[in-house]
């Protein structure tokens, strides 16, 4: 069966500096994989080649089996490629529902007119409601994003990512700054997923990855140290060793 994503010898390069190094990465479909590191180690360096915000210097990125190296974020996406960002990405000064119906417009082709298409669509409507209501964000549907905490606001772009109906879905530490008394709501969602999804974390609360994550891929210094199940990359003593600060592992940059 055909990978979900499959990334082949990324590498990446900003002048002499080496910021990602040689990375094999593949999520079969249905995968549930942390991505873990030091800080520095640059998870979201990878992140933003997979999804196209960078461009790599060398290797290839295949997504359900076709070469999207050269495909903007926008085609991406409409291939089914969805990610959240460390810092959110919305629409600060509309509505939650309207972020949402924007989203499902764009998806669905209704969104020519931005939100005034897309959110005369009682369907739309329909459907961003719902996805607000699994994130328990129902009652904020007519705030203006800006005036929502933080961690609301994470929730609502984690409603955003899940609204495109990804077949790969990329969380860039989607529990920062949501308060830990509904962080577990990221989680809920998740497991509700279409099982066919490939989803990938970047997380450092290890509570969440063992919750989340059948494996673990240890990024250090923009290379792959190593990947397995849960328990044995944590009994791992290079992993130890990582996150005690001793390790030397081949790499360069500190970003990310």
């Amino acid at each position: 069966m055909t990978a979900a994503l499959e990334v082949q010898g990324l590498n990446r390069s900003f002048g002499a500096l080496l910021v990602t190094y040689n990375v094999n990465l593949t999520l079969e479909r249905g995968a549930r994989r942390a991505l873990i590191g030091p800080n520095g180690a640059g998870k979201t360096t990878l992140i933003n080649l997979i999804t196209g915000v960078l461009k790599p210097s060398a290797g290839r990125v295949l997504l359900n089996g076709e070469d999207i190296t050269a495909s903007s974020q926008a085609d991406r996406a409409r291939r089914g490629l969805a990610r959240t960002f460390q810092i959110n990405q919305l629409f600060r000064g509309l509505t939650v529902l309207e972020n949402l119906c924007m989203t499902i417009g764009e998806r669905d082709g209704h969104c020519n007119n931005l939100w005034r298409s897309a959110g005369a669509n009682p369907a739309v409507i329909d459907e961003a409601i719902d996805h607000l209501e699994s994130l328990q964000l129902a009652d904020d549907a007519l705030k203006l994003v800006r005036e929502l905490p933080y961690g609301r606001q994470r929730l609502v772009e984690i409603a955003i990512a899940l609204a495109q109906k990804p077949r790969v879905l990329l969380l860039d530490e989607p529990a920062a700054g949501v308060p830990s008394s509904e962080s577990h709501l990221i989680l809920d969602v998740v497991d509700r997923l279409d099982p066919d999804i490939a989803v990938l974390i970047i997380e450092h609360d290890m509570d969440v990855v063992y919750r989340f994550a059948k494996e673990i891929t240890v990024l250090v210094q923009g290379a792959v140290l190593v990947e397995g199940a849960p328990d044995a990359i944590m009994s791992d003593e290079r992993v130890r060793a990582v996150y005690l600060g001793q390790d030397g592992h081949r790499g360069a940059a500190q970003n990310g």
